[in-house]
């Protein structure tokens, strides 16, 4: 019999409810066994509607749950610390939704939370394959040496409810997907930027950003530029550029589950890309993968890659980008 570990669902938040959760259930090594909101109707509704056994009417309940193993938090953002160290405090291991926190202060937090629980922040796109084997055709060589990574991340959301749109609550492009650009830069590179310029624009009625663009210096002559919004049409792109070729992720972040992916590699000749060779991946659940291997971890099969140092990596290049939108400089990271 599979043993797997048991999983609390904080709060009846969409992405939980459409992607993440149907994802756990999914996942070999998960059993989703309660889920948690402010309202207990909304939590009972939410448990009826995905099958789940329990429902909670307020988070310290669900914390205190002995039957649970590990918590995912998609809580808005200014909540994902204290409610992380909260279910950590009450021995659960957590998996919490990116960006891990407000600021790389507010992320320090997450150290007081002992070694033997684990933390992840959840960028789901780190454990597609179609990720794993860019970083695999980089390593080989065959692109030469890396100079450029330019990724786009964009949509159109103009609602004033939504909390994306929420400047006191971490609301704005940035923190909701800037974040993608620059772990995928960390995750190619396999190191950490040094300094980051940016350039920010602001709705005038929410105070957030909806369009940047940043530029950040890996070192070594490495660069990663990238433009993110939240008012513009929905495009996404990643372009990794080297002295002997250029490899493209068609879709880099939001993956479809069901159907396959591409990479293409090409040497700029012709310089259309018409003879690019394309790579084919198959279709994969990013959210069950991520799943499945946050599981096996808890389950000590396997080790997690990432945890709370590397979290606060990234929120201090998102401080950085902020930084450097003041100043109109350079921002050391």
């Amino acid at each position: 019999m599979t043993k797997k570990i048991r999983w609390g669902i904080l709060s009846t938040a969409n992405i939980g409810m459409q992607k993440v959760t149907p994802a756990i259930q999914r996942s070999a090594h998960s059993e989703v066994v309660a889920i948690a909101s402010r309202d207990l109707s909304k939590a009972r509704a939410a448990a009826d509607q995905l099958g789940i056994a329990k429902a909670y009417g307020s988070y310290e309940d669900l914390f205190a749950d002995p039957d649970i193993d590990a918590i995912y938090n998609p809580l808005p953002n200014h909540l994902h610390v204290p409610m992380t160290v909260a279910a950590a405090k009450a021995g659960k291991h957590v998996l919490c939704e990116k960006p891990i926190a407000l600021n790389a202060a507010d992320a320090e937090a997450l150290r007081s939370i002992p070694a033997n629980i684990l933390v992840l922040e959840a960028f789901m796109i780190r454990f597609h394959p179609q990720w794993s084997r860019a970083r695999e055709i980089i390593r080989s060589g065959e692109l030469g040496d890396i100079r450029s990574i330019n990724a786009v991340f964009t949509y159109f959301n103009a609602d004033p409810n939504n909390v994306r749109n929420q400047a006191d609550i971490g609301g704005g492009g940035i923190m909701d997907i800037g974040c993608y650009p620059i772990t995928a830069a960390r995750y190619l590179f396999e190191s950490e930027p040094k300094r980051v310029v940016s350039l920010v624009e602001r709705d005038e009625n929410f105070g957030t950003d909806r369009l940047a663009s940043v530029m950040a210096d890996f070192g070594n002559g490495r660069q990663l530029n990238f433009t993110c919004s939240t008012q513009t049409v929905p495009h996404q792109r990643v372009q990794v550029f080297g002295t002997k070729g250029k490899l493209e992720i068609i879709i880099p972040f939001n993956a479809p589950p069901n159907e396959r992916t591409a990479i293409t590699v090409d040497t700029g000749s012709p310089i259309d890309g018409s003879l690019a060779r394309r790579e084919i991946l198959p279709a994969v659940d990013q959210y069950t993968e991520q799943a499945e291997a946050f599981a096996l971890a808890v389950l000590g099969e396997t080790p997690l890659l990432w945890g709370v140092e590397d979290a606060i990596a990234s929120m201090k290049v998102i401080d950085a980008i902020f930084a450097s939108d003041k100043t109109g400089r350079w921002a050391e990271v």
